[in-house]
């Protein structure tokens, strides 16, 4: 029904943050770059991803996934999986193989993801997921959004995928507001983390990929962008919830509406085509 769909016309295609030279020379090899960094790193992830959140990571994730709603009979896609951190938490909760369905663009990362836990493992985009309208009742996406090539295009596809009512809930990292704050996280990210996992892995992709996590937190859109694009996709209930000024809560809900909004439209041009339908003499 015309009515009820999101109104996308006002957004311009828009990437996370600008293309960022120093790692790859224009939008179109953005996705390439990151796909084989990811392949290149994906072995030391989940030890990097331990010691970057210093231990605490699984429990948040599993903690922030209840609390924004998922429970038992619920059907979840988690974009952007990598090894699956996100869809084991979830797992945790849902406690069906079954229910939950991990995707990720990168080969390297769904084959460390198979050997941690067994669910359905698609390889693919945000900006193009495969499967049909309507199909699940919660959709997550954890620490992965800078890595999207168009913030509408990836949002449209989520609230397509979603049932009506479904849920959406998207973890990230963002810089801080105190200047302080940004200099230790700066730090961290881009001396520390990337340091330990040099010495501890004796992989330079590794390394290489903390730094560009720092990079692209550095250079992402702020909050707000991120909020208006949710709103312009069509989510209501659009919400950010900060945690310790750094980690980032995006929420949003699918109007529940939507289905018998569209069964009704269906319906009323059936019966228009009817009657305009010539009479048999």
């Amino acid at each position: 029904m015309k009515g009820n769909a999101p109104d996308r016309s006002r957004l311009v295609p828009t990437a996370p943050h600008p293309v960022l030279k120093k790692y790859y020379e224009s939008e179109g090899d953005r996705q390439g770059f990151v796909t084989a960094l990811f392949d290149g790193g994906a072995r030391y992830y989940d030890w990097v991803c331990g010691m970057a959140s210093l231990g605490s990571g699984q429990f948040y994730r599993r903690w922030v996934l209840a609390r924004s709603g998922l429970g038992g009979g619920m059907k979840l896609l988690d974009v952007a999986t990598g090894t699956g951190l996100v869809a084991r938490a979830a797992l945790r909760i849902l406690r069906e193989p079954g229910a939950v369905i991990g995707l990720d663009p990168s080969r390297g990362m769904l084959e460390e993801a198979r050997k941690a836990f067994s669910v359905p493992l698609v390889q693919g985009t945000v900006e193009a997921l495969p499967f049909e309208d309507d199909h699940f009742d919660f959709l997550s996406m954890g620490y992965a959004l800078r890595h999207v090539a168009d913030l509408g295009v990836a949002f449209g596809e989520c609230r397509r995928v979603l049932k009506p009512g479904g849920r959406l809930l998207i973890l990230e990292i963002s810089r801080p507001r105190s200047t302080i704050g940004r200099w230790l996280l700066r730090g961290y990210f881009q001396k520390v983390l990337p340091l330990f996992t040099r010495l501890s892995t004796g992989s330079a992709q590794a390394e290489l990929l903390m730094k560009y996590h720092w990079d692209t937190i550095a250079e992402c859109v702020p909050p707000d962008t991120i909020l208006e694009f949710l709103r312009a996709s069509g989510f209501v209930e659009v919400e950010r919830r900060v945690r310790g000024g750094l980690l980032s809560e995006y929420v949003g809900l699918k109007p529940a509406g939507e289905r018998w909004a569209r069964l009704g439209a269906a319906a009323q041009r059936m019966a228009s085509s009817a009657g305009e339908m010539p009479r048999s003499p």
